[in-house]
């Protein structure tokens, strides 16, 4: 039986939104990177779900609660699905041995700055938020916006009521300085979902190893992506890149601080041998050369999920 494997981004509900003749069940013609067969083919013990909506819809709450409407209408029916909200979710579902899934907002432009809907999203099982995709919004500037501004002043109130509520405070994408100011502000502490190492790869969307260490202080968790070009240079990108990534935050002091977020469905191309989590577990060969079983087993799980049981809400 394979071990258990946590993913804390994929961008699915994207696919499922833009293209409504898809289901989650059955991914007919392998047009998901992520469905419930290779959950189950990967064992998956928490599969995080991005709400992240395109620029054409993107602006207001609708595709955002569209989106959701999709995770409970095509995910949450499959069998063995848990929606995981609470402490005690998780724990009910690693005890039965199900698939847990979590709601994650990666870009709060459909909020309009109106914090009664951050609240309503809470309500309804966002448990992570990414202020802004690559660009800027009205929170704060992405890592592409050329002016490299940080959080603007209803961003910082965003902040502090994610940190009220429980909403996990997601860096990935977020311009270097309004990385700066969340880290300050925040009272509980940060993510990066599915961001790499600056140092190995010198791509923006990557952390500085100051950025690596901050998140590492406060206790955070930094999800190594799959993104080829987050990982390496050049046309073909192995396994064995997205190691150095590994070993680099390690270096930095992150063996229990590393995850893995994907970003499986919000690619087009790949890592030579990771399309799909069901080929998750070459990865896991390839680290197993190098890490013991246990920190092996930290990285695909119990660093994520310990952190979980500590910062879900009751």
């Amino acid at each position: 039986m394979s071990k258990p494997i946590v993913d804390f981004h994929c961008d699915v509900l994207c696919k499922l939104l833009v293209q409504p003749e898809l289901t989650f069940l059955h991914n007919e013609g392998g047009k998901l990177d992520v469905s419930y067969e290779r959950l189950k083919q990967a064992g998956t013990a928490l599969q995080t779900f991005a709400i992240y909506i395109p620029e054409h819809l993107n602006g207001s709450i609708v595709p955002i609660l569209e989106s959701i409407d999709l995770f409970n209408e095509k995910v949450m029916t499959c069998p063995d699905m848990h929606f995981i909200k609470t402490k005690s979710d998780l724990q009910q579902c690693l005890s039965a041995g199900a698939i847990g899934a979590m709601l994650s907002l990666e870009g709060v432009d459909g909020l309009q700055g109106n914090l009664s809907l951050l609240r309503v999203l809470f309500e309804l099982g966002v448990r992570a938020a990414g202020l802004t995709w690559n660009h800027a919004n009205w929170a704060a500037d992405g890592v592409m916006e050329p002016r490299g501004g940080g959080l603007t002043a209803k961003g910082r109130e965003l902040v502090k009521e994610c940190d009220r509520l429980g909403i996990i405070v997601d860096v990935s994408h977020l311009s270097e300085r309004a990385f700066w100011d969340t880290a300050d502000l925040a009272t509980r502490t940060i993510i990066a979902s599915h961001s790499n190492s600056k140092s190995i790869m010198n791509h923006p969307r990557n952390l500085t190893d100051d950025q690596i260490k901050a998140i590492i202080a406060l206790q955070g968790r930094v999800g190594i992506t799959f993104v080829p070009y987050f990982v390496a240079g050049g046309e073909k990108v192995a396994i064995d890149d997205v190691l150095r990534h590994v070993e680099h935050v390690c270096e930095l002091g992150g063996e229990h601080h590393l995850m893995f977020g994907s970003d499986f469905d919000g690619i087009d191309h790949y890592v030579d041998g990771l399309t799909h989590p069901g080929q998750v577990e070459d990865l896991r060969e390839a680290l197993l050369k190098r890490y013991t079983e246990q920190q092996t087993e930290a990285f695909f799980a119990g660093n994520a999920l310990s952190f979980l049981a500590e910062h879900l809400p009751d």
